[in-house]
């Protein structure tokens, strides 16, 4: 098999948005912690199906589940196979709410298929100063931010308020502080294998000129995010559409 190839082939394998962005993520600031819209969550279950080139190469999952006391888990899982290649992922965010504001205690990720394995832990702590500490790797004072994931709780609040430009500073799913800015770009009624539904468009605005992230949300589902697309140098690496949703 050409090296060119393999590399072709095991795009299928990265993250399919939600590890990425999804990948999607802040500074909790004034602007943010002095909202006083509230958008209700509610539990639910959904599941995406993932293309590549067009072609069904698996499927994602996004539950989120309330654990009582104001304290919320957020699970992603997706498996994807390309020809001989696999790829499994999961993030397990565990958060609360507190003064209407998304507030990160524990994050992990993992990873297995073809390739290294990776396994990853982040907790933050409020006490003091506030720290984030990345198990067997970095610790850095917490100023707000977000994990991989949980951003996007606090996003379908801010764009049900009508606001059109975010940012976001968060800890990325390789232990990592990154910044991203949203934007939204349009309004657009997809055709979903879920079926038809009205949605809101944005783009993930990152420092990396390479690579291009839309993501779209549905405000009929409290803003759920219905899908996730993704390019490198203009090449689709991958595409997540919804498929089912159900209120729990």
């Amino acid at each position: 098999m050409s090296k060119n190839f393999q590399n072709l082939v095991m795009q299928t394998t990265k993250p399919l948005g939600l590890s990425f962005l999804l990948a999607l993520s802040l500074n909790v600031a004034a602007a943010q912690t002095g909202s006083t819209a509230q958008l209700p969550l509610q539990p639910y279950k959904a599941t995406y199906t993932a293309y590549k080139w067009g072609d069904d190469v698996g499927e994602a999952n996004i539950e989120l589940s309330e654990l009582g006391n104001q304290q919320y888990s957020l699970i992603y899982t997706s498996k994807v196979s390309k020809f001989f290649l696999s790829d499994k992922r999961s993030e397990h965010s565990i958060f609360t709410i507190d003064d209407n504001t998304v507030v990160p205690s524990e994050y992990y990720y993992n990873r297995s298929g073809t390739g290294p394995d990776k396994e990853l832990k982040v907790t933050f702590s409020h006490q003091g100063d506030g720290k984030i500490s990345v198990e067997n790797g970095d610790t850095f004072e917490w100023n707000g931010e977000f994990d991989n994931q949980i951003y996007r709780i606090d996003l379908a609040k801010r764009l049900a308020q009508g606001e059109t430009s975010l940012d976001y500073n968060f800890v990325n799913y390789r232990g990592e502080l990154r910044h991203y800015g949203v934007q939204v770009v349009d309004e657009e009624v997809l055709s979903l294998p879920y079926g038809k539904i009205e949605t809101v468009k944005v783009k993930l605005i990152r420092e990396s000129k390479t690579r291009e992230t839309f993501a779209w949300f549905a405000p009929s589902l409290n803003y759920t995010l219905v899908r996730l697309q993704q390019f490198k140098e203009g090449d689709e690496q991958g595409d997540i559409k919804l498929r089912s949703f159900e209120m729990q």
